[in-house]
């Protein structure tokens, strides 16, 4: 009975917090709270890992289309196509003031043929090793935080002083199985990173930088660290885009990869295969680079197509192909 009387006595409060966060997120105050009042194009897109950014690059600069006066977010759709692999990503940001980013998406990694040889012969001996004989899939959580420290790389032009901003994502992997496989040592880590963007409005350019401090391989699709352990390195990223007119750009980025798992075999339930046993089983990670052009019809939709140049991943070579993403802002 005591109990129930406790739970009643915190009705009420919980009752009203519902009737205020409902009374915050009606029609009218949305509309006080939303902004978009940044110049077209200059919101960028989103990346693979949920920011607001590049293709595969956060920014320094905060999502959406929001000024320091209210809010602004997106929602986005990624498909990467590669001759092994195939990506799908979804999730959200949101701006707040123009000084705080919060962003979540899910990655969802397919990894078609990749595996297949070590699948048939794991599956058949029923070791435990996270691969499916036909089509392993990965599946990844990414959190993400990002805050401006100073600068402003849209308005402040006339000067060399860039937009900094500090982020960091937590990501969690879903497939440890595989991961043990691998020889990665996590499957949750974080990551953090400094970016700093600028914008040359007489030359229509945007030029970013931003070194992340990682111990993530493939960005934490094959997991973090090595059977060395988990040491975290600093790895530089560049963005370079040229704005066509006010509703294209074009670019190209730059990620730096790690090599953790650099000549590393499988592991079999505790033992370590040699990579020429079984055929190719000796793992590989190649920097990554792109090449976009960027659709911005209005403030409320982006269509970004590119050519993804992946390299190494893991057991397979020569991965390259096509990336589309979606975004609507809101």
């Amino acid at each position: 009975m005591k109990g129930l009387i406790g739970v009643n006595r915190y009705l009420p409060s919980c009752a009203a917090l519902l009737a205020l966060s409902a009374a915050l997120f009606s029609a009218g105050a949305w509309a006080d709270l939303y902004n978009d009042g940044k110049v077209l194009a200059t919101g960028g897109v989103s990346m693979t890992d949920g920011a607001g950014g590049g293709g595969i690059t956060p920014w320094a600069t905060i999502t959406g289309y929001g000024t320091r006066d209210g809010i602004n977010g997106d929602v986005h759709y990624t498909y990467v196509n590669l001759p092994n692999y195939a990506l799908n990503s979804i999730g959200g940001a949101v701006g707040l003031w123009d000084r705080v980013e919060l962003s979540y998406t899910n990655d969802v990694l397919t990894t078609g043929s990749t595996f297949n040889t070590v699948g048939l012969l794991t599956d058949t001996l029923g070791l435990p090793t996270g691969i499916a004989p036909w089509n392993t899939t990965i599946k990844m959580d990414v959190f993400g935080a990002k805050v401006r420290v100073f600068g402003e790389a849209i308005y402040d032009s006339d000067n060399l002083i860039p937009q900094v901003a500090v982020g960091g994502f937590y990501k969690i992997n879903h497939n440890r199985a595989l991961l043990k496989t691998l020889q990665a040592s996590k499957s949750k880590d974080w990551e953090a990173y400094i970016a700093a963007t600028k914008i040359f409005f007489p030359i229509n350019t945007l030029v970013n930088v931003t070194l992340r401090y990682t111990a993530a391989n493939e960005t934490g699709l094959t997991g973090f660290g090595g059977p060395k352990g988990n040491k975290r390195e600093i790895r530089p990223e560049v963005s370079l885009a040229y704005l066509l007119n006010k509703g294209t750009a074009i670019g190209v980025e730059y990620q730096k990869h790690g090599g953790n798992l650099e000549g590393q075999s499988v592991d079999l339930n505790g033992v370590v295969v040699p990579g020429d046993l079984l055929g190719s089983l000796t793992q590989h990670e190649s920097d990554w680079y792109d090449a976009f052009i960027a659709f911005f019809p209005s403030k409320n939709l982006s269509i970004t197509m590119a050519y993804a140049m992946l390299g190494n991943i893991t057991l397979t070579p020569n991965q390259s192909g096509y990336y589309i993403s979606l975004q609507a802002s809101f």
